[in-house]
């Protein structure tokens, strides 16, 4: 729902959280009087006032809130033991769609009593949390929420309200629509500010939509009359037209298609008057025409919404409107365009589902990846934790033999225990660079802007109509992904492997940059493909850069060479292209390296320099040369399998 008024209590509320109690004199203040002046601030703060009053703010103004208090409370110096840093980190979390730390952060909130105010909030913040988006809520999360409505009740807490709210969501989501009118109807009589106009309105919104459930055409037609007098009443347009289009429901659920389509006009006119029109609002007028047997203007807003749900930017694309479609044709007796339309309704409900399928793969297969790897990260850990308390038990064992013994011999065996513990901390601790190091490699492999843009290629590829190239695209991404994840395990794979992987990605950026550039690979005679040994994923991240910073907005064709050769008893591999070359950057600014390159210097160490192998890479400027692109040459040692 969009909320566009704020009245002066509220903005007066938020501002004098940041009001400061006294003046210090200058001459006395340091650096921990600043940071004293800072806590006091903080302790002085009525967080649950702020708190309450995010329902009279605009969603906008709620998230900057959110931020700037978790950045504040973030640089105090008792943040773990202030509840309201948790708080404040938790709905930062729920912004950023990360349930499962947002519930942690609510967990971590310890109140000062067991049934105040905090303890409250910490429970509707946990219940928030386990409700689920949309979907059926349990009988022991509702059983819950009973139970925190009694305390709440009980100790006349100032959040009993958001106890109600939580049910009418909960009933509506159970498809109860009669009981969670009841209880939106106690969430506003005991909202603290059900005399604001955000709330009011909020209030009558919801209370619409129950109805409508429920199919009580006079419930409807009275919260929508409120709706519209509070909108007349704060001069609100867009709430105003929006009452027309409840309106527009009320009269198509009586059968008065005539009406209906009157009021769905207003809307739609007011819409396209603020340049607010959305895919939907054509969906509803050309329902409402067709509904009053007007198939011929149906199908034109039912075309101008496809129209305009094309221009949208995320590709995405709904089949609500072919829906409309058919049955148009159908009134019209054209069954040859109704039976396109249907097709056009499946071949979306597939793609998307497709779409949707795809990347819950590549997440689950990330996050199992990831989370085996913490698990292995923390075990090792706890053994150097474990090795560092042995090692200063065996110290002051050494000190107490050599007071009672006086030997040497004592002295001697203390030293080489040390000395063997020590290596196995050493190695515990190379083992744990290296797992680290997979894992950076995992995350940087998985680019979820390259996952996203190669699923949005796909997408636009299907519904171009183009199957052929459709079904290549697709093996090669799914060959691509497979790859990564397989060879991620290994330190070292095969060329042909590494070729392989090469080939898919290339070829997924040809089809995504149609007729850009070419490319060629090469290997050297002397090289055997199935026998010469290479780190995984070594060159992707320069192809990468070549055809993302090189190749753009260029004028002629680009040309990537990349070549596998044996100098000196070293592989040698070179990628080149013709792009724009590096980017020139002042003298004033520090120069910065790309993350791949990071990793790939910490590779290097961790499996050649560490044991005296030569390993390196250089990045050329062919334009210093007089030349077009980037030349870059990786050298590494020769591992045959």
């Amino acid at each position: 729902m969009n909320i566009t008024v704020r009245t002066a209590f509220a903005l007066c509320a938020t501002l004098s959280f940041l009001f400061i109690s006294a003046c210090r004199n200058k001459e006395d203040k340091g650096k921990s009087q600043q940071t004293t002046t800072t806590q006091n601030k903080l302790n002085k703060k009525d967080y649950l006032s702020l708190i309450i009053s995010f329902d009279t703010l605009s969603s906008f103004k709620i998230k900057k809130i959110i931020f700037e208090e978790d950045s504040l409370l973030s640089s105090s110096a008792d943040k773990d033991s202030n509840p309201y840093y948790h708080y404040f980190k938790a709905r930062k979390y729920s912004l950023e769609k990360k349930r499962d730390s947002a519930l942690i952060e609510y967990q971590k909130i310890k109140p000062a009593k067991p049934k105040d105010d905090l303890a409250l909030l910490k429970t509707y913040g946990i219940l928030t949390q386990n409700m689920g988006n949309g979907s059926m809520v349990e009988s022991a999360v509702t059983s819950q929420i009973f139970a925190g409505l009694e305390i709440a009740e009980e100790t006349k807490s100032r959040i009993t309200y958001r106890f109600y709210d939580l049910l009418a969501q909960a009933y509506f989501q159970n498809q109860n629509a009669k009981k969670s009118l009841e209880y939106a109807a106690i969430y506003f009589q005991n909202h603290p500010y059900n005399h604001h106009p955000a709330i009011k309105q909020r209030y009558f919104d919801i209370s619409f939509l129950l109805a409508s459930r429920l199919g009580d055409f006079k419930k409807m037609a009275y919260y929508n009359n409120q709706a519209r007098l509070l909108a007349n009443q704060i001069n609100d347009s867009l709430a105003l037209a929006r009452t027309y289009d409840n309106e527009a429901q009320i009269y198509s659920q009586q059968g008065k298609s005539a009406k209906a389509l009157e009021s769905s006009k207003i809307y739609f006119n007011y819409l396209k008057k603020t340049d607010n029109l959305n895919d939907i609002a054509f969906n509803n007028l050309a329902t409402s025409f067709n509904k009053n047997n007007q198939p011929d203007s149906a199908i034109r807003y039912y075309k101008e919404g496809i129209a305009f749900e094309k221009r949208d930017l995320s590709g995405k694309q709904k089949n609500v409107h072919y829906k409309g479609l058919i049955d148009s044709y159908k009134m019209k007796g054209d069954f040859v365009h109704a039976l396109e339309a249907a097709e056009a309704a499946h071949a979306i409900e597939l793609k998307n589902n497709a779409a949707i399928e795809s990347v819950k793969v590549a997440e689950m297969h990330e996050k199992y990846e990831t989370e085996k790897k913490d698990q292995n990260i923390a075990e090792l850990k706890g053994r150097n934790k474990l090795n560092e308390t042995i090692i200063k038990q065996q110290r002051s064992s050494m000190f107490l033999i050599v007071l009672i013994f006086l030997g040497v011999i004592s002295f001697f065996f203390i030293i080489y225990r040390q000395q063997r513990l020590r290596e196995k901390n050493k190695l515990l601790k190379s083992d744990n660079q290296r797992l680290n190091m997979e894992q950076k490699m995992l995350q940087a492999q998985l680019n979820p802007h390259f996952i996203f843009n190669a699923i949005a290629n796909l997408q636009s590829i299907v519904a171009s109509g183009h199957i052929d190239e459709s079904v290549r695209y697709l093996k090669s991404f799914s060959g691509l992904l497979r790859g990564i994840l397989e060879q991620n395990r290994k330190d070292f794979i095969e060329i042909a492997e590494e070729i392989t992987s090469l080939n898919n990605y290339i070829q997924l950026q040809q089809m995504r940059y149609a007729g850009v550039f070419d490319y060629q690979i090469d290997v050297d005679r002397e090289l055997d493909l199935n026998e010469t040994l290479i780190p995984p994923m070594l060159i992707q991240p320069f192809v990468e850069n070549a055809i993302e910073h090189g190749f753009r907005n260029i004028a002629y064709k680009g040309l990537l060479l990349i070549s596998f050769k044996s100098k000196n008893d070293l592989l040698l591999i070179e990628v080149e292209d013709n792009g724009s070359g590096l980017v020139q950057k002042t003298v004033d600014t520090p120069k910065k390296q790309s993350l791949a390159q990071i990793i790939l210097k910490e590779r290097f160490e961790l499996l050649f320099k560490s044991n005296k192998q030569h390993a390196a890479f250089n990045i050329k400027d062919k334009n210093a040369l007089g030349c077009r692109g980037v030349s870059v040459e990786i050298t590494i040692p020769i591992i045959n399998d």
